[in-house]
């Protein structure tokens, strides 16, 4: 079983810090490191998860879209390691929805994003990536991708009305 890593919470200074970008992506102590991180977002029942908020201040986070309780109409992806991205294109269309996070714990909030994104990055092999992403997966990456850039989903509230409990959530997806 792999050893799972600790998440920082908000609070903790490295959250609002800008990451560096990853180099030496082969090197095998990165490979383990990353499948920890796997491993601990899906354990933390997370859609995804950035090196900052398991303390590591590098350009790196991982997309796991799949439905679950915190996300019950998520689309179902295989974990994906994207290193060193970034946004090329914005639709411009913007949507309000759901977001929370591992790193700010019983809080969730109405965040407007854009719907759709054109995006690249380096895979875990070093490859590069690139390509569009729609809807709650342009969603997952634009929040992981502020995570690197030291920006929590809580900063980017239009105003308090968008800030939910957990419990007040969770009683808005019961019909």
């Amino acid at each position: 079983m792999t050893d799972l890593l600790s998440i920082t919470e908000i609070g903790d200074p490295i959250l609002r810090q800008k990451a560096d970008p990853l180099e030496n992506i082969l090197d095998p102590a990165w490979q383990g490191w990353m499948d920890r991180l796997i491993a601990t977002g899906l354990a933390a029942k997370g859609v995804g998860i950035a090196a900052p908020q398991v303390s590591q201040s590098c350009r790196l986070f991982v997309v796991a879209s799949r439905p679950n309780g915190r996300y019950p109409h998520a689309p179902q992806m295989e974990p994906t390691v994207m290193i060193n991205p970034s946004i090329l294109g914005y639709s411009g269309e913007m949507v309000k929805d759901w977001e929370g996070c591992l790193s700010v714990p019983g809080v969730r909030g109405l965040v407007k994003r854009d719907r759709h994104i054109e995006v690249s990055y380096l895979d875990r092999w070093g490859q590069p990536q690139q390509g569009v992403l729609t809807d709650f997966v342009a969603r997952i990456f634009q929040h992981e991708l502020d995570h690197l850039d030291g920006i929590l989903f809580v900063d980017r509230l239009e105003s308090e009305a968008d800030r939910f409990t957990e419990e007040e959530y969770q009683a808005l997806l019961i019909p």
